[in-house]
C-alpha cells in the first residue's frame, strides 16, 4: 500500500534526528535510575517496593518524555514538506493526501515507540531484579497502553502539523497544546468548578460536580494513566490514584475505561482535523 512507503521513509528520515535520540538515551537513563531509585528507597515505593509499585512508577516518566518528544519528532512532519516544497514532490507519486497523513502518523509513531519500549523493558528489568519480583503480564499491559498513548500523540501533533505549512506555526500549536492541555489543565477543571458553583469552589473534593471527572481526562497524560488503571485495577497505585477517583463519582460514566476512550478520541480526531484542513489547502 502507498501508505507504508510514505511510513517507510518517514520513519528513516525521523529517526535520524539527533536531538530525539539524545532526549531518547536521557530518558532511558532516567527510567532506570528512577527504577533504582523505587526499588532501593523505601521512602520512594511507600516503604513496600512492588512489580506492580514500579509499573506505576514507570507510566509517570513515560507519560512525560512522550508528550516532550512527540513535539520534537512530529511538528515538522507535514508543515516542514510543505515549508520546503517538498510535498510536491511526494503527491507526484502515487501517494494521495490520505497516505501522507497516515505515513507520517505511523512512521513518527514508530519512532516514538522505539525508546518507549526500550526503556519500559530495562527499567522493569532493573526494578524487577531489585524488588525481587516481576509482572510480565503488568508489564505487557502497561506497554500496550503506552503505545496507545504514543499513537495518540503522534497523531496529535502530525494533526496539527498538517493544518499549516509554517513549521513555526506548527511548533507553536504543539508546545500551545502542550502548556494548555497539559501544564494548565488543571487550572481550566478548577476554573469550571469555581463558575458552575456560583463562583466559588466547592467545600470538598466530594462536593465537585461529576461530570468534571470527564473534562479532568481530557489531558493525554491522564487519560494514559486513567488507563492503567483501568487494565490493572488491583495494582495498590490504581487504588490511590485513577480508580479512587472514579469511586468518589456516582455517575455511569464513573470508570478507568474512560481513559481509554479519551486515548481512542484522541488517536482518531486530531488526526481527522488535520487531515481535513490538509485536503483543502492549496500547496
Amino acid at each position: 500500500m502507498s501508505w507504508r512507503v510514505v511510513a517507510r521513509k518517514d520513519f528513516q528520515d525521523a529517526v535520524r534526528s539527533r536531538a530525539l535520540w539524545a532526549l531518547s538515551g536521557v530518558f532511558l537513563l532516567l527510567t532506570v535510575g528512577l527504577a533504582v531509585l523505587y526499588a532501593t528507597l523505601p521512602v520512594i515505593a511507600g516503604g513496600n517496593p512492588t512489580a506492580l509499585g514500579l509499573i506505576f512508577f514507570l507510566a509517570g516518566i513515560i507519560g512525560t518524555f512522550v508528550s516532550i518528544a512527540a513535539i520534537l519528532a512530529g511538528y515538522k512532519a507535514v508543515a516542514g514538506e510543505r515549508e520546503r516544497g517538498t510535498i510536491k514532490i511526494t503527491l507526484s507519486l502515487p501517494h494521495t493526501r490520505r497516505d501522507v497523513i497516515l505515513g507520517k502518523l505511523l512512521g513518527r509513531t514508530a519512532v516514538l515507540a522505539l525508546p518507549v519500549v526500550g526503556a519500559l523493558v530495562a527499567g522493569t528489568v532493573v526494578g524487577g531484579v531489585l524488588v525481587g519480583d516481576v509482572a510480565p503480564v503488568a508489564t505487557v499491559l502497561l506497554g500496550l497502553v503506552a503505545l496507545l498513548f504514543t499513537l495518540a500523540y503522534a497523531g496529535i501533533v502530525v494533526g496539527l502539523s498538517a493544518t499549516t505549512g509554517s513549521t513555526t506555526r506548527a511548533a507553536a500549536l504543539a508546545i500551545g497544546f502542550f502548556l494548555v492541555v497539559e501544564l494548565f489543565w488543571d487550572v481550566v477543571v478548577l476554573a469550571l468548578a469555581f463558575v458552575t458553583n456560583g463562583f466559588a469552589l466547592p467545600a470538598s473534593p466530594t462536593a465537585f460536580p461529576d461530570w468534571l471527572y470527564l473534562v479532568q481526562q481530557v489531558p493525554p497524560s491522564s487519560s494514559f494513566m486513567t488507563s492503567l488503571a483501568a487494565v490493572l485495577p488491583d495494582a495498590p497505585a490504581a487504588a490511590a490514584g485513577a480508580g479512587q477517583a472514579a469511586g468518589q463519582v456516582t455517575a455511569f460514566y464513573a470508570t478507568p475505561w474512560v481513559g481509554v476512550v479519551a486515548l481512542a478520541v484522541w488517536v482518531v480526531v486530531p488526526i481527522a482535523i488535520g487531515y481535513y484542513r490538509f485536503d483543502a489547502a492549496d500547496l
